[in-house]
């Protein structure tokens, strides 16, 4: 028998019944739950949760928002309906440093990355042999002072004409603009080194270094107005020592940098994140 598979997320206040009633409308379309998360925020009296299920063939998602409504009507959630066999769009920026980059490249073309990616941006030319060996569309948009706001709207532009799901900032060396980042909110990622707020500007990995710091990392978050302080998603750090040089620091912080988006995105693209404030409820 075939089978369309789907994802159901939902946020709301919490109260009593609300997986029983949920459960108990997809169970009476005949669909098979595969996995199930959920989560209460006992501070804000928040619940969150992820059911991934099969419906019977035939049952199409306006069956399943149907059935639905009256719970979502309820219990006032905010809720959103995936088909899981949709590839998810993504855009991607990049700077200079490609290695975050060609480490989701990578991981797309071997499957581990489920998503379709429909455009490189770049304020260089670095990139673009990798586009084209990948048969990517590639976009050299350098900005400066005077055109900012106008490759700003060339990239929400493009978003729109490629029905991209997601921006994933590369090692993207460009700060988006408030307006920007509330009009991509949740829906685009960046990654970063976790020296912050110690270690900003030029060759942070070689500050740490020069500071003898023990541990590396980086963070994957949303990107929001307040720079580099969005809703985290992904985190990773490791021990270096006194016998590492600058440069290790930052070969070993690339590395860390490269799986770290990569998860983030991943973990996104499943739909196991939901924003929760500041903060993020990520089911893992």
């Amino acid at each position: 028998m075939t089978t369309n598979t789907f994802i159901l997320v939902l946020a709301c206040d919490d109260r009593p019944g609300i997986v029983g009633h949920v459960t108990s409308e997809l169970a009476a379309l005949g669909a098979n739950i595969a996995e199930s998360s959920q989560f209460w925020d006992r501070g804000t009296n928040s619940f969150f949760m992820r059911i991934a299920f099969q419906a019977p063939e035939g049952v199409l998602r306006h069956d399943i928002e149907r059935a639905l409504q009256p719970a979502i009507d309820r219990f006032q959630m905010r809720v959103t309906l995936s088909e899981a066999t949709r590839r998810p769009k993504v855009i991607i920026l990049v700077s200079k440093f490609d290695h975050a980059l060609l480490h989701l490249l990578y991981q797309i073309r071997v499957g581990w990355l489920y998503a379709e990616v429909v455009a490189i941006v770049s304020n260089h030319e670095d990139s673009r042999r990798t586009a084209e060996l990948e048969a990517i569309p590639y976009h050299h948009w350098p900005v400066s002072k005077t055109n900012k706001a106008e490759q700003e709207e060339k990239l929400l532009g493009l978003v729109q004409e490629t029905g991209a799901d997601l921006v994933i900032l590369a090692r993207y060396m460009q700060v988006f603009s408030d307006a920007l980042s509330k009009r991509l909110y949740g829906k685009a990622i960046n990654i970063h080194h976790s020296f912050l707020p110690s270690f900003k500007g030029a060759k942070p990995y070689h500050q740490a270094h020069e500071r003898g710091v023990k541990l590396i990392g980086a963070t994957a978050h949303y990107v929001t107005p307040d720079l580099d302080e969005g809703p985290i998603i992904e985190q990773e750090t490791e021990r270096v020592s006194h016998a590492l040089t600058a440069d290790d620091f930052v070969a070993s912080g690339r590395d860390i940098e490269s799986r770290v988006l990569a998860r983030a995105v991943r973990l996104h693209l499943e739909r196991r994140v939901m924003l929760n404030g500041h903060k993020t409820v990520v089911f893992s």
